[in-house]
């Protein structure tokens, strides 16, 4: 465990230091999710425009349970694992950028931004891939640049964002599949 513990530090140190300032502002905004909510809309218009008003609301609910779902357990195994943040670890303070202006809670693992995105990203690839065939390809592209930028703004080590991708795919392939049956 201490080889895997120590093989993720120095991967989130050589991912976290490619960065530089240049590029910190995209990266700023790929990881606030405020900045997506035009795209959620354009999300929740396309499935309007393909199941309906009605539908609409079931599928919205069952979203917003599922992101309830992987957040709150994201908590959970940060509170019960409480592995600190790369941005609370004083023994890494000087080795890697910080990106972000705060440094939000005190643990990391697992990373609720990758494994909410990567639940959306499942949820809606398997809702959607019978008439858009390239919507996995775009919500996994998108999941992918969420998840690193955690990394890339020094408050996730790959683990935590590996972790989260599991748990996500996970959660969002049992509630695609749960909302298939129903409809």
């Amino acid at each position: 465990m201490d080889n895997l513990i120590e093989w993720d530090v120095k991967l989130f140190l050589y991912l976290n230091n490619l960065g530089t300032p240049k590029f910190d502002s995209f990266w700023l905004l790929i990881t606030n999710e405020y900045y997506w909510i035009p795209t959620y809309v354009f999300i929740f218009l396309v499935i309007w425009e393909k199941y309906g008003w009605k539908k609409v609301f079931m599928i919205g609910a069952s979203i917003g349970l599922m992101i309830v779902l992987t957040d709150t357990t994201s908590s959970i195994f940060k509170n019960w694992i409480q592995r600190p943040r790369p941005c609370r670890n004083p023994e890494l303070d000087g080795l890697f950028r910080l990106v972000i202006e705060k440094c939000r809670g005190s643990y990391c693992y697992f990373s609720a931004h990758a494994a909410n995105s990567f639940a959306l990203a499942t949820y809606l690839s398997i809702l959607f891939y019978r008439n858009h065939k390239y919507a996995p390809i775009l919500l996994f592209s998108w999941a992918l640049l969420v998840s690193y930028s955690r990394i890339y703004v020094g408050v996730h080590f790959p683990l935590d964002i590996l972790t989260g991708t599991f748990m996500g795919i996970l959660t969002g392939w049992i509630f695609a599949k749960t909302l298939k049956y129903i409809l």
